[in-house]
């Protein structure tokens, strides 16, 4: 009787695996195009550290990102059963902040260029050691920051799969997402901020023969290769913010959601094009505006306190 029962609980505990690594696939797929936004952003805020401090970045911004997820996780449950609708609003108001993200890191760009080669944009970039850290710690606040935005959407998503399924199995399928994402996001962009530190390694393999002048080769074509991906990445991350957050803003309101769908529907082979398109201008819109309120709430502060 004891060893039936023993045996029939390993069954019970299978069954529930099965269960949550199914969940848990769909889930990650139905994520996947958050998580290429999530890797791009967060590869873009840590940019522009010194060499020997991208490490201990991308490592406090994960674990920002894990006390975020923590936070997130029950408080995504508990508004699923109490208040449903409240989810919608407050993902609503993330879009609107990473699209206000995205203006100020355009509009810091172009700054930046339009300086040019000038002593202001030269000073552009900290040199003392507090100057440094300060910048660092900005930074990194800001990446956690975004982080929560993007976080929000796919413990969402994964909360929308499980909806159905018992309250353990949606506990435990949102723990293995949260971990699972933010170890692959995290790890990636560990990777890319040190890809020219591994292409230095390669090119000075001593390996001989055909074999060694190749991975010699592939390692200087890598450190050639990551002051452009860098670029990349950092404008990627950019317009990332506005397409998530455009997202968010669309889906928030029906109106504006039935009239992407409608566009969409209407252009043939290129709906996922358009529809991305669609998403992007309004997160540079919702962008704008928010800039502009900001500026407005700022000037009139100002103003009364003159």
């Amino acid at each position: 009787m004891a060893g039936s029962s023993f045996f029939a609980l390993l069954d019970d505990i299978a069954a529930l695996l099965d269960d949550i690594s199914l969940m848990s696939k769909v889930a990650a797929k139905k994520s996947a195009s958050v998580l290429s936004d999530d890797l791009a952003v967060n590869a873009e805020q840590v940019t522009g550290m010194k060499a020997d401090r991208e490490l201990p970045v991308v490592w406090a911004v994960f674990k920002g990102s894990l006390r975020n997820k923590a936070i997130l996780v029950p408080c995504a449950l508990v508004l699923s059963a109490v208040l449903p609708a409240a989810v919608k609003w407050l993902l609503m108001a993330g879009g609107i902040y990473l699209c206000y993200e995205g203006y100020e890191a355009i509009k810091d760009k172009f700054s930046r260029k339009g300086h040019g080669s000038s002593e202001q944009g030269k000073q552009a970039t900290p040199k003392s050691p507090e100057a440094l850290a300060d910048y660092e710690k900005r930074k990194i606040k800001g990446a956690i920051k975004t982080d929560f935005i993007l976080s929000a959407e796919i413990i969402v998503i994964t909360l929308n799969v499980v909806a159905q399924a018992p309250l353990y199995q949606q506990i435990l399928t949102l723990v293995l997402i949260a971990v699972i994402m933010t170890v692959g996001v995290y790890g990636l962009v560990a990777g890319i901020v040190r890809l020219d530190d591994a292409g230095f390694a390669l090119s000075k393999s001593k390996a001989r023969g055909g074999w060694g002048r190749a991975v010699r080769k592939f390692g200087q074509v890598l450190v050639a290769a990551a002051p452009f991906l860098m670029k990349a990445l950092s404008w990627i991350g950019t317009v990332a913010m506005f397409l998530v957050g455009g997202t968010f803003v669309a889906e928030g309101i029906l109106p504006l959601e039935h009239a992407v769908e409608g566009v969409v529907a209407a252009s043939a082979g290129w709906g996922p094009v358009v529809k991305y398109a669609l998403f992007g201008v309004i997160g540079a819109v919702a962008g704008f505006v928010a800039a502009v309120v900001v500026s407005g709430f700022s000037w009139v502060r100002r103003s009364s306190a003159t």
